[in-house]
């Protein structure tokens, strides 16, 4: 699939946002090969309007919806002064935090020659029934479900779904599994074609800034959101959200019918509440296939 398709995918799988979030994303990682390249850190496009903090240090404008990055100071009166900029930066600012529940789907069938026959095996169904259980003990008022759109995301979503009657539900292109971006270090059992990783990664990394981020300053109460999707996704966003190196994604582990818990604070401080939690199922239901 070219990068034009992958463009015009993504403007169909945003669910609330826009084609333009792709044309922003970009893999952001280190360059590949011997020498002195492996040791320099390399800078995003500057067409992206990305930059990378020296390490240890946190981006604060990390989603691009800081207060001041979006009031224009040229605009700015300057009989009323910092009064009239204080307004302004006020009605930017968010006042509710978010809580993204990133679940992966449950095992399912591997042998499909098609992805429409890669259901869920029954381990699979009873993992999203216990999933869907714990969702709803937690006695949340959960907003709304965004799902991929690959078979295993669906029946998963499907189960626990019955679980939070009422919940609306979305499903997305953007959530697809893939290859996000080449990992660090490599892995041998594992290597995608550069091409697998310049198109899935661009999609990816426009769900990232699709989904993750403060929330908007109109919203006025805390929101608790439920993403389905797939492991390489998952722990992709984790990295990006906590600002750590995404190359780092797959030194994470996660099983199926996991809750990983991300919290957004008002101020775009984000903080990971749980991991891959599958705590509250039997030790015989567990698997990561």
């Amino acid at each position: 699939m070219a990068f034009r398709q992958a463009l015009q995918l993504a403007a169909c799988g945003l669910a609330g946002g826009s084609a333009a979030v792709l044309f922003s994303a970009v893999a952001v990682g280190k360059p590949r090969g011997g020498g002195d390249a492996d040791a320099r850190a390399t800078e995003p496009p500057t067409w992206t309007g990305a930059s990378r903090p020296g390490p240890g240090v946190w981006d604060s404008n990390w989603d691009r919806r800081e207060p001041l990055s979006l009031v224009n100071l040229k605009k700015r009166n300057v009989e009323s002064g910092e009064e009239e900029l204080a307004s302004r930066l006020d009605h930017y600012k968010a006042k509710a935090t978010r809580h993204i529940f990133l679940i992966r789907h449950s095992q399912y069938h591997v042998d499909g020659s098609l992805e429409k026959d890669r259901t869920l095996t029954p381990l699979g169904r009873e993992q999203a029934e216990l999933t869907g259980l714990r969702l709803a003990s937690l006695g949340l008022k959960f907003n709304k479900i965004v799902h991929s759109s690959m078979t295993r995301a669906v029946e998963t979503t499907d189960i626990i779904s019955k679980h939070l009657p009422g919940v609306s539900r979305v499903s997305t292109d953007l959530l697809r599994e893939g290859a996000p971006i080449e990992p660090d270090p490599p892995v041998s059992h594992w290597k995608p074609e550069a091409v697998q990783y310049y198109e899935d990664g661009a999609r990816i990394e426009a769900a990232f800034r699709n989904y993750i981020h403060r929330a908007d300053a109109k919203q006025e109460e805390d929101s608790y959101e439920i993403f389905i999707c797939h492991a390489n996704v998952i722990r992709y966003i984790v990295c990006r959200a906590l600002q750590f190196p995404p190359e780092g994604w797959l030194r994470l582990s996660l099983n199926n019918g996991s809750i990983t818990h991300l919290v957004i604070r008002p101020n775009g401080r984000v903080a990971l509440r749980t991991l891959g939690d599958t705590g509250f199922m039997p030790p015989d239901k567990i698997t990561r296939s």
